[in-house]
């Protein structure tokens, strides 16, 4: 019999190697067998979101996180959804910005999250944020070419 770890590992060397389909069916089997085990449902959200089923995406990481609120990569990843979506007219940049809060809360040198925040600080128009953001992640990777880009851009627009 297969357990849900062994579906769980078939599901992420289906998602390496691009059977997206394959590697969704072995997550749910594997969360199928075992329900309480935040692993699964993270790789579940991320086969969906390489699926672009953003929603579902969204519950699963949502769902891992009620399970391990230490998960620093579903937040960063929700949040990642939540900015990126081109499928919804008014993303919500709050719930990313409280996301994103959260990950560099438990990892204060996670530089996407950071670069994100950035990001998103722009949208929402806080400038000053931004740049205090796009400076931590070049304080951390003096050559980030998107962060430099980034700060140039809202300092000759915006500032």
């Amino acid at each position: 019999m297969t357990t849900y770890k062994e579906y769980l590992d078939k599901g992420i060397e289906e998602l390496r190697t691009g059977d997206l389909d394959i590697a969704l069916d072995n997550m749910n089997k594997s969360i199928e067998l075992r329900n309480d085990w935040d692993i699964s449902y993270f790789y579940r959200a991320v086969v969906n979101q390489a699926l672009k089923n953003f929603d579902d995406a969204i519950l699963d990481y949502t769902k891992a996180l009620q399970i391990n609120p230490k998960m620093t990569d579903a937040y960063y990843n929700r949040a990642d959804i939540l900015l990126s979506r081109k499928d919804i007219e008014n993303p919500d940049i709050e719930r990313a910005v409280a996301d994103l809060e959260k990950a560099i809360e438990l990892d204060d040198k996670f530089v996407s999250a950071l670069f994100a925040m950035g990001a998103a600080q722009k949208k929402l128009g806080n400038y000053n944020k931004a740049i205090e953001y796009l400076d931590r992640v070049l304080e951390i990777e003096p050559d980030a070419i998107m962060a430099k880009a980034l700060k140039k851009l809202i300092l000759q627009k915006y500032l």
